[in-house]
């Protein structure tokens, strides 16, 4: 089990480089409007997962999305491990945040609410 603290720098680490390799090398347009909200490494750091949301609600617009990071994924990882100071890259998974959505409904609700009364 790796140190909680390199454990969270590290993935702030990948959290910082995924998102500049998304801006500034990948060129797919599947991807182009992706937010990295977040990384979570498990344990023993073999595995990151890669939350990430876009600004669309379209199901076509997440699974290209989707689609555009899984096809990218060999690049990202490539990329990664010459940036970080590990001794294996870690495995990427990503993942839909889907927060902001929720939290976008909430407000809606909120607002029904206030407008009701």
């Amino acid at each position: 089990m790796a140190n909680p603290q390199r454990a969270g720098r590290l993935a702030q680490e990948v959290q910082r480089d995924v998102t500049d390799l998304l801006l500034k090398q990948i060129n797919d347009p599947r991807v182009q409007d992706v937010t990295v909200t977040s990384v979570e490494l498990s344990g023993d750091l073999q595995i990151a997962t890669v939350y990430y949301s876009i600004l669309s609600d379209l199901a076509s617009d997440g699974k290209k999305a989707q689609a555009g990071l899984e096809a990218a994924n060999g690049l990202i990882r490539k990329e990664l491990g010459a940036r970080l100071t590990v001794y294996k890259t870690p495995e990427l998974k990503f993942v839909r945040d889907q927060s902001v959505q929720y939290g976008n409904h909430i407000e809606d609700l909120i607002r029904k609410l206030h407008s009701e009364n």
